[in-house]
C-alpha cells in the first residue's frame, strides 16, 4: 500500500511521493523553551515521532531526515527570565534539558537534527536582505516587515480571505506598517533584551522567520513534509510559506502540510485560568511514559483528544495486558504484519493499528506464539513495550510512597458497595481514582485484592 497523507494545503488525502527517495525530509515546529511543556505540546511530538518511524521503515533508516527546531529567542522567554531573575541562556538551557528528559520518557526518538534559533541569526539576516532586495520586505522605524500584498499566494494554506484572516488574527496595530497584516521579520532590542547586530540596527528576529531559515539550511529550499499543531496553520505556517517561497523563488516550501488537532482536558480547553493546565513532567510523576504515549495515540491525529483519567486508565490496562502475554516473546527477525503497516500508511491511522494489537493480544492470550511475537514487534514499532515484564510491574508513581492503606481499603470497599448497588458509574469513578494512586485491582470470585502497580 502507498503511504497516504492528508495535506492541509490541498485539503485532501494524497499519495505521498517524496522529492528524493534517498533523502525524505520532514520539518516540525518544536518548543519555545521558557516553561515546562504541557501535554498539548506532547501531541505533535508523538504524532510526528510515529510518522518518523514509519518513514524510516518504508524508505530506510538512513534515508529520512527529520528536523525539529528549538525556539530560544522569544518575548515569552525574555519575560520569564526577568521574572525568575536569571539569564536568558540559563532559562533556555534548563528548559530545553527538561523538555528532552520529558519526551524521552514518552519513548520519542531523537530527531535527525535539532537546530536552535540563536545559532542561525546569520541565516535569518541573509533571508531578510534577500526579501528586501526582491521587494517583499521593507524597513520602518527600526523594524523590518514582510509586505503581505507582495505575495499573491498569501492565505493559500489557511484558505481564508484576507479580511477573515485579519479578523481572526491578533494583529499588532502599528503606524509604521503599510498593511495591518504585514508581519515582523526583525525588530529592535533594548539593552536589556537579547540582540544581534544587523544592517537595520541591533535587534532580534521575528518568530516566523526562524523556521524558514532553519528548514532551508537543513532540508533545502523545498522539502517533503512540514508538520505541527492545528493552531500553527495561521499565522505561523502561512507566514513561513510566504517568507520561504518569496525569498527562494520557489512555488512551494513543503509539498505536504500535516497538522494535528487540539487536546482538551475532561472536555474543556486546557487553561491555567481553569486550573486544568497539565505538564508532561507533572503527568510523568503519576503515569508511566508509555501510558501517556498510548493515551495520546488512541485518537486519530486529525481528531481532537478528550484527555481524562479514564482514558489514561484504559491505556494502562491495555499495556498491562500486552506486557502480560508478550513481554518475553522472542521477536528477532520478526517484521510487523502487513495489515498493521497498512493501517499506518493510511494517513497514520494509529487507532486502527492499535485495534490490531488488541486482536493479537486476544490470540496471544490463548497461547498463540506467533500472535505474541507480532504483538510485541508491532507494539515496539509504535514505541511501546520497551521495558522487561518485571520493570513494567515494578514501576510506581511518585505518590505511591504516600499511599494510605486504610484509605485504599476504604475505597476498595466503596467500589464493591457501588457494584453491589449496580451503580457502575460510581464504581468506575472509584476505580479510576485508585488507578491514579498506582493501585492495581484484582477482582475474583473470592473478592477484590489490590497491589501497588
Amino acid at each position: 500500500m502507498t503511504l497516504k497523507i492528508y495535506n492541509t494545503l490541498t485539503r485532501e488525502k494524497q499519495d505521498f511521493t517524496p522529492l528524493d527517495e534517498s533523502n525524505v525530509r520532514m520539518y516540525v515546529c518544536g518548543p519555545t523553551v521558557y516553561d515546562y511543556a504541557h501535554i498539548g505540546n506532547a501531541r505533535p511530538v508523538i504524532v510526528f515521532d510515529s510518522l518518523f518511524r514509519l518513514l524510516r521503515h518504508i524508505y530506510g533508516t538512513d534515508k529520512v531526515t527529520y528536523v525539529r527546531n528549538i525556539t530560544d529567542v522569544d518575548d515569552k522567554i525574555n519575560a520569564r527570565a526577568a521574572e525568575e531573575k536569571i539569564s536568558i541562556r540559563e532559562l533556555t538551557e534548563k528548559t530545553a534539558e527538561q523538555f528532552h528528559e520529558d519526551i524521552a520518557a514518552l519513548k520519542v526518538l531523537p530527531p535527525s537534527g535539532e537546530p536552535r534559533a540563536t545559532d542561525h541569526i546569520a541565516e535569518m539576516v541573509t533571508m531578510i536582505s534577500t526579501l528586501m532586495e526582491k521587494g517583499h520586505a521593507y524597513e520602518a522605524e527600526g523594524h523590518v516587515l514582510f509586505d503581505v500584498s507582495s505575495d499573491s499566494s498569501y492565505g493559500a494554506l489557511s484558505n481564508r480571505p484576507m479580511d477573515d484572516m485579519m479578523a481572526g488574527a491578533r494583529v499588532e496595530v502599528a503606524d509604521y506598517k503599510k498593511n495591518p497584516m504585514d508581519f515582523v521579520l526583525w525588530k529592535p532590542s533594548t539593552q536589556d533584551e537579547p540582540g544581534w547586530d544587523s544592517p537595520w540596527g541591533r535587534g532580534r528576529p521575528g518568530w516566523h522567520l526562524e523556521c524558514s531559515a532553519m528548514s532551508a539550511k537543513y532540508l533545502g529550499e523545498s522539502f517533503d513534509i512540514h508538520g505541527g499543531g492545528l493552531d500553527l496553520i495561521f499565522p505561523h505556517h502561512e507566514n513561513e510559506i510566504a517568507q520561504s517561497t518569496c525569498s527562494h523563488g520557489t512555488k512551494v516550501m513543503a509539498n505536504y502540510w500535516m497538522h494535528n488537532e487540539y487536546l482538551n482536558i475532561e472536555g474543556e480547553k486546557m487553561s491555567k485560568s481553569l486550573g486544568n493546565f497539565v505538564t508532561i513532567n507533572g503527568l510523568l510523576k503519576e503515569w508511566h511514559g508509555e501510558v501517556i504515549r498510548l493515551c495520546m495515540m488512541m485518537t486519530h491525529y486529525r481528531q481532537p483528544i478528550s484527555w481524562s483519567v479514564k482514558t489514561l486508565a484504559e491505556a494502562r490496562k491495555s499495556l498491562d495486558q500486552w506486557y502480560h502475554v508478550a513481554a518475553r516473546a522472542d521477536i528477532e527477525g520478526i517484521e510487523p504484519k502487513p495489515e498493521f503497516i497498512a493501517a499506518l500508511q493510511d494517513d497514520l491511522n494509529i487507532p486502527k493499528a492499535i485495534a490490531i494489537l488488541h486482536e493479537l493480544r486476544r490470540f496471544a492470550n490463548k497461547g498463540d506464539k506467533e500472535s505474541a511475537q507480532q504483538l510485541k514487534a508491532c507494539a515496539q514499532f509504535l514505541g511501546f513495550m520497551n521495558d522487561s515484564k518485571q520493570e513494567w510491574r515494578d514501576w510506581k508513581p511518585e505518590s505511591a510512597a504516600e499511599v494510605d492503606e486504610d484509605e485504599i481499603n476504604a475505597l476498595v470497599q466503596a467500589r464493591l458497595d457501588a457494584r453491589d448497588a449496580k451503580d457502575w458509574e460510581e464504581a468506575d469513578a472509584i476505580r479510576d481514582r485508585l488507578v491514579t494512586m498506582g493501585v492495581v485491582l484484582k477482582d475474583s470470585a473470592d473478592g477484590t485484592e489490590w497491589e501497588l502497580g
